[in-house]
């Protein structure tokens, strides 16, 4: 896989990179340090009466922020938020105009209330459309003593601008103290294990799904690299709520009287987006037509969440509409990407077989269907089927994708109406999820082994192409590794049983990278751990295939290669001297190191490796090692 290397330097640059690097650089409110887990880049006691890096939220807010020594935790002196008129209203700390993009930082902080805290700790950003988007990060701070925030993961991208944290929460008087900004320390990979795309990939495609987020998080994304980069599914960013644009909607609406024609923004996806263009990796599209994610106003006259519903005939109109902006907007932006394949519909039976009860989203959790509700019954498939094949490129492949797909009330329901779609030429595929469970021993794991098997035996009798969308496996929760050689075995009955069927399969997607990235996290279900290390399961399944050389840890040396990029030039003297200056953000890898000793080879890396490389681009030295005199 192609990555992302450093911007090629002049002789002059590099000279000038040299310099600084020397140079201990101060972008904190104290010096810099470094800690157990990480570097230190701002930390605020408020002990010097300083207070300038914290603002209100606005105009609107009437949060007054000032130093207070009325309350304290390790000095005399705390930041005090009076004057709160509304629970939004609250001290912010903006991170893009002083923290880098896709880089990792923990926010660790003290916050108490004058009498009672009732806060919590938020994030928001506005984006490429010029919408703000607003998240929690840590709820429930409630208490009448000091509360602590501990190393809660924030990140952004480069698309994203107005960037903060916040507290929030009660309209009381609040205090904080002993606010820290501490870059995420990096994490290596194992490097020296086979990659599951070589020992895999000859079969079907083997990829995984990540969010923005992910991208900020250099070992999530070299687990990426190495194992999933056949295929990318962006996680929720791809979904019709991120997707749909309701001001834009209802603009459109206003302005034209037409309100059948959705309007559509990838801004949420972008960066993933971004990243697969730029590495070249396949996508797969999740996903069109969801009763859940999708939000009610979809469904409503005029686009309002206390809107009447409309008709099944107006919603047709929409929807083909919503399909044909989806795909003409998604392939004009990314004309280079291979969108490979596509859940047109998602979800829409019961485990019984039946489809869902009509209603809102918002209503009994996400069980009920809009769609439902407008059409009173599943007709609404077909037509969805039909719109993607009008739409969708030539080479993106159509699939119905559901959970718990191998129960046999959902099982023949998706069967019959598959079969019924591939007489009318409208799909291509059935995707598995395979949220599975292997719970404490294999005789009580759902689904066994067994009948997975001859649920695949099923899908691939009906000569349609089957996809594995979303697999993962959990433990009981929070049980630590006791049930991994359990887990491990089940995990091995199911990829042995999937590629037994490997004929009649073209992708096996797993849902996340590792353990604590999960949405099932508490439940243990990935191949990697929470230090991004392979568990019994990775080995397990590996086990009884071929391994191809070249991913068992024999890689070959190309002196001077520091970035391992294949070439020898310049970049390499700037990732040498990125690493001599600060090796926890800009680390070689074990392999990187290696090639970088490419002056006095044997003494480690030094500036003199990076001299070397820059003689040997003026042409001082023809070749690699260098010994310097």
């Amino acid at each position: 896989m192609k990555k992302n290397h450093i911007t090629k330097l002049s002789a002059g640059s590099l000279a000038m990179a040299m310099a600084l690097s020397a140079v201990p650089m101060s972008c904190s409110a104290e010096s810099e340090k470094e800690t157990a887990t990480g570097k230190v880049v701002y930390s605020f006691d408020f002990e010097d009466d300083d207070v300038s890096s914290f603002t209100n939220r606005g105009e609107n807010d009437t949060t007054e922020i000032s130093v207070s020594d009325e309350a304290s935790v390790s000095g005399s002196k705390s930041l005090l938020a009076s004057g709160r008129s509304q629970s939004w209203n609250g001290p912010a700390f903006r991170l893009d105009d002083k923290l880098e993009p896709y880089t990792e930082y923990y926010i660790s902080a003290k916050i108490k209330g004058r009498y009672y805290t009732d806060s919590m700790l938020s994030f928001q950003y506005t984006n490429s459309d010029g919408e703000t988007k607003y998240s929690n990060l840590v709820q429930n701070l409630n208490g009448s003593d000091w509360i602590t925030v501990d190393k809660v993961k924030v990140s952004f991208t480069d698309e994203m601008t107005g960037v903060y944290v916040y507290f929030e929460g009660g309209q009381d008087d609040i205090f904080i103290d002993d606010f820290i900004v501490e870059e995420v320390p990096s994490t290596d990979i194992e490097k020296d294990i086979p990659s599951l795309s070589a020992v895999f990939g000859d079969s079907f495609k083997v990829g995984t799904a990540i969010t923005p987020n992910d991208l900020s998080s250099k070992p999530v994304m070299s687990l990426v690299e190495k194992h999933f980069g056949q295929s990318i599914t962006v996680g929720n960013e791809m979904k019709p709520d991120s997707v749909l644009n309701k001001t834009a909607c209802q603009e459109y609406f206003k302005k034209t009287g037409d309100d059948t024609v959705p309007q559509i923004s990838f801004s949420a996806a972008k960066p993933v987006l971004n990243y697969c263009r730029d590495n070249k990796i396949p996508v797969r599209i999740h996903t069109l037509v969801w009763h859940s994610q999708t939000p009610d106003w979809f469904f409503k006259e005029g686009y309002e969440d206390d809107g009447e519903w409309v008709s099944s005939e107006k919603m047709l109109a929409r929807m083909e509409n919503y399909i044909k902006i989806y795909f003409e907007t998604l392939t004009e932006l990314y004309p280079t990407v291979d969108f490979y394949a596509c859940d047109v519909v998602n979800e829409a039976w019961t485990d019984d077989g039946k489809p869902r009860q009509a209603g809102q989203q918002g209503q009994n959790g996400s069980g009920q269907s809009a769609w439902v509700q407008v059409f009173g019954d599943n007709s609404f498939i077909e037509p969805a089927f039909t719109f993607a094949r009008k739409y969708a490129p030539e080479s993106c492949k159509l699939y119905y994708n559901d959970y718990n797909e191998y129960m046999d009330g959902k099982l023949n329901a998706i069967v019959e109406m598959a079969t019924s779609l591939k007489e009318k030429g409208l799909i291509d595929g059935i995707g598995m999820q395979s949220h599975l469970d292997a719970r404490q021993s294999l005789d009580a794991s759902f689904p066994s082994v067994n009948v997975y098997n001859k649920a695949l035996d099923k899908y691939s009798a009906l000569g349609l192409d089957i996809q594995i969308t979303e697999l993962d496996a959990t433990i009981p929760e929070n049980s630590g590794e006791q049930y991994f050689d359990v887990q491990a075995d089940y995990y091995k009955g199911i990829i042995d049983a999937i590629y037994a069927h490997k004929d009649n399969i073209s992708a096996l997607i797993v849902w996340g990278i590792n353990d604590d990235g999960s949405w099932r996290a508490k439940q243990s279900p990935l191949l990697f751990n929470s230090e991004y290390k392979a568990k019994p399961a990775f080995y397990s399944i590996i086990e009884g295939h071929d391994i191809p050389e070249e991913t068992t840890g024999t890689a070959k040396t190309l002196l001077g290669d520091a970035n391992e990029d294949g070439e020898v030039n310049i970049a390499d003297a700037t990732a040498i001297i990125q690493h001599l200056g600060n090796k926890d953000k800009y680390g070689l890898s074990e392999q990187g190191l290696i090639n970088a000793d490419c002056c006095n080879v044997g003494d480690g890396v030094t500036g003199l490796d990076a001299l070397a490389l820059q003689r040997l681009e003026a042409k001082q030295i023809t070749e690699l090692p260098d010994v310097a005199e």
